[in-house]
């Protein structure tokens, strides 16, 4: 039994290694959310001049929402990798024995991937967020 839970450890340690290189590789690719946000075509790069160009402007309105959505996407996967890597070291050497900026660092990414699932639920079901209140007797939880 012993040997069997030496090799399940060792298989952890050698998938969490090939999680840390997707990650940094994914980082750097240029699907990386850094590089995504900072490929962004002006409006006026649709049509010249001032002039009113309704299919330049929606041409424009949908390249602005899918390249959100694909900095939104890369942004989640980064985040989910990450958070996969530290689970697999707390499987390793079990999550007490993480430090608590790992542990905390962990608990933040399932805050913001579950946040933002919820965000993007309520959009596609066309309801609004939720307004933002520093009111203690708010009900939204902020």
């Amino acid at each position: 039994m012993s040997a069997d839970l030496k090799k399940g450890m060792e298989a952890l340690k050698a998938f969490k290694g090939r999680v840390d290189t997707v990650l940094t590789t994914f980082e750097g690719s240029h699907a990386g959310a850094t590089t995504l946000a900072s490929q962004r075509i002006p409006r006026a790069s649709f049509s010249a001049g001032g002039g009113a160009f309704p299919e330049a402007d929606g041409l424009y309105t949908q390249y602005h929402r899918v390249h959100e959505h694909l900095t939104s996407l890369s942004k989640s996967l980064g985040l989910q990798i990450e958070a996969m890597g530290i689970a697999v070291h707390g499987a390793d050497v079990g999550f007490d024995n993480l430090d608590e900026e790992t542990r905390q660092r962990f608990w933040a990414i399932q805050s913001k991937i579950d946040y933002d699932g919820a965000e993007a639920r309520r959009a596609k079901d066309g309801h609004p967020a939720p307004e933002r209140s520093d009111d203690k007797t708010s009900r939204t939880g902020w």
